[in-house]
């Protein structure tokens, strides 16, 4: 008989601790970290699959594109003699000396495209340029970097022009240079592959009867690429104009615009970049030059303001804030109303807030994030509240639990759209949870509670 008594008295301890029942969702929250992780697995993997798209529509348009030139290239013939197993050899020897524009303008227009594959969107563009500018000649004579021992001849008729395009496949009209009044034909490939890799070249006639003179130069550039444009400021003084219809641009490199407007219909964008802002000299001899290229670049990038796959991350963050204030208002109402409810039932709900998370992702790739959204959080809270009202039995305990949930949502939601102020908003909104929470809790004695039932 008191075998039976305290087998009893346990049993009604298990039933009825508030302490084990708290240990219980404890236990039941962190085991939901399982099915959240997955979640963002799932996330991870589907912005995977996005990037690789927009890799593989990318390799078939053209890739980012950056401008490089032009640059002016004159053949330097060195001779001199070498001794080599005891005879003297003639050795002949070619230098390149490199001349860079006085003034260089572009001016263009970029038209961002979307092309679709399956259910992804991927950001293109077209772009009109247009490049102008002079040299000035006088430079050759007056600049002393022409090593002039055992100089043997200039060739001012075999001087060409070098510009750089990282991507040619983007290049979608012939490039025609007017030079001096002279209109040339661009070939493809470089000669300077060591300095600029991939681009065109243009063969100049004769320049030696321009050595004191300004020569004039512009040509019109169809070009087309994926999310970026960039140049490198070669000028003496280089000035930059672009602009289009595409209202979240990113402007990066090493030099941002003197001025830009950016609005919902578009942006334009301004550089001024003077010889003295760069690491690269006006004139040179060698192929030296490609890291100060490289690290002289400037541009813009066209890019939504928040990718949906990030918004979808961050808003799983909050998966176990989200969680724990559900099951609050359910421990609450099981004992201040003295309504059991099983752990099981406490995992159902769980998992459905779970749920929510896989609902945004597929639903966002299909339609816009915030309207996937309220689909998404009108889903799981009607369902949560269906089935809180048979275990509640309670229209106004129920109406407590939607009311926290519309909060709970309508505060992610304000999060996610605040880009800059996410953290500020995140953690001043979670002060205030827990502050409500203790302000609502103040006056329950937990050691007096029993969640028997009545």
């Amino acid at each position: 008989m008191e075998q039976n008594t305290l087998i009893d008295n346990v049993g009604s301890w298990i039933k009825n601790s508030v302490t084990l029942k708290l240990i219980t969702i404890t236990i039941l929250m962190l085991l939901l970290l399982i099915p959240n992780s997955m979640v963002d697995s799932i996330i991870v993997e589907r912005e995977s699959l996005s990037a690789q798209t927009n890799t593989e529509v990318s390799s078939k348009w053209a890739g980012s594109q950056q401008i490089n030139g032009p640059i002016l290239t004159i053949p330097v013939v060195y001779e001199y003699e070498d001794e080599i197993k005891e005879k003297k050899t003639l050795i002949r020897h070619t230098q390149y000396y490199h001349l860079l524009p006085q003034n260089l303008k572009i001016d263009g227009e970029v038209k961002p495209l979307k092309l679709k594959r399956g259910i992804y969107e991927v950001i293109v563009y077209k772009s009109n340029l247009s490049l102008s500018g002079n040299f000035n000649m006088v430079q050759l004579d007056a600049d002393r970097k022409i090593d002039h021992t055992n100089l043997k001849e200039i060739k001012y008729d075999q001087a060409f022009l070098t510009i750089g395009i990282s991507d040619l496949r983007g290049i979608k009209d012939e490039l025609t240079v007017n030079w001096n009044g002279q209109k040339l034909e661009a070939k493809p490939g470089t000669l300077l592959s060591s300095m600029v890799p991939t681009g065109v070249t243009i063969e100049l006639p004769s320049i030696e009867d321009n050595l004191e003179s300004v020569i004039h130069f512009d040509f019109d550039l169809a070009l087309q690429g994926s999310k970026d444009v960039s140049f490198v400021p070669l000028g003496n003084t280089t000035e930059v104009a672009l602009r289009s219809n595409w209202s979240s641009p990113s402007f990066n490199g090493n030099f941002l615009p003197d001025s830009r407007e950016v609005s919902e219909t578009g942006f334009i964008a301004k550089w001024k970049i003077l010889q003295l802002n760069r690491n690269i000299p006006q004139t040179w001899t060698g192929l030296t030059q490609r890291q100060n290229m490289s690290e002289a670049t400037f541009g813009v990038t066209l890019m939504s303001s928040v990718d949906d796959y990030k918004k979808s991350v961050r808003s799983s963050k909050y998966a176990v804030m989200t969680i724990a204030l559900t099951f609050l208002i359910f421990f609450l109402v099981e004992i201040l109303n003295k309504r059991k409810i099983h752990p099981f039932q406490y995992a159902l709900v769980g998992l459905a807030l779970c749920l929510f998370y896989v609902l945004l992702v597929s639903i966002s790739e299909q339609v816009n994030f915030n309207f996937a959204y309220g689909i998404s959080s009108f889903t799981i809270i009607t369902m949560i509240s269906l089935y809180a009202l048979s275990v509640f039995k309670s229209k106004r305990l129920t109406l407590v639990l939607v009311g926290t949930l519309l909060g709970i949502y309508g505060f992610l939601f304000v999060t996610l759209q605040l880009v800059d102020y996410a953290l500020l908003i995140g953690s001043l909104g979670l002060v205030l949870i827990l502050g409500l929470t203790m302000y609502f809790t103040r006056n329950i004695n937990w050691y007096k509670l029993h969640t028997a039932t009545e």
